[in-house]
């Protein structure tokens, strides 16, 4: 049994005096914070649409489905295969860009006002810390070589002055958007961060 027991101790010992990385810090700091914003996209887009008429859910839900979100422009693995084929390099590349075109958006969802007020320094946090783990990871590689083309345009006639109708349908499809989005960045960042580890098995 004291034989046993000085064995799992020094096994423990073992494993728990592996160094961290600077790059897995980074990584586990970049995951918390996206799957935070997340969270956050979730309870947003269920409480808009716990406050509209059945009939109201059906038909933007019907509508959401035909239409498409303003960062579908940007390229990205159509499906978990081609996510886990994707470099680590490319994942971060899409999940920089994927954030970046919230900034502007992100501003003028209509949730309430602490609500709003989290989610600007939150995206711009998790999006200085992609662009240290991309500089860390790019090995000389230039990612950006036109700042200017990472610049979606706004949501459609959004900023526009809208009727009722309209304006119940753009704020459901820039909620249901952002949690699409959150989503992607957070599948692209955990797969990403999971290649650190080379035992590790990183099937979605």
């Amino acid at each position: 049994m004291d034989r046993a027991v000085l064995l799992l101790s020094v096994l423990s010992l073992g494993v728990s005096s592996q160094p961290i990385t600077e790059g897995q810090r980074l990584f586990s700091i970049a995951v918390e914070r996206v799957h935070n914003l997340h969270l956050l996209a979730q309870r947003l887009f269920t409480e808009f649409e716990s406050s509209l008429q059945t009939e109201e859910q059906r038909q933007l839900n019907k509508i959401f489905l035909q239409d498409f979100c303003n960062s579908d422009y940007i390229i990205s693995p159509i499906d978990k295969h081609e996510t886990q084929r994707s470099s680590v390099l490319k994942l971060l590349s899409i999940s920089y860009r994927l954030i970046e075109s919230w900034e502007f958006p992100s501003r003028s969802l209509s949730v309430g006002p602490a609500a709003r007020n989290q989610i600007s320094p939150k995206l711009s946090e998790l999006k200085t810390g992609i662009l240290l783990l991309i500089g860390a990871n790019q090995d000389g590689a230039e990612m950006f070589p036109d700042s200017s083309t990472l610049q979606l345009a706004p949501y459609g006639n959004y900023y526009q002055s809208l009727g009722a109708d309209e304006s119940l349908r753009r704020t459901y499809e820039l909620l249901a958007c952002f949690k699409k989005d959150m989503h992607k960045v957070e599948t692209y960042l955990t797969v990403a961060k999971c290649r650190l580890s080379p035992e590790a098995n990183c099937t979605l």
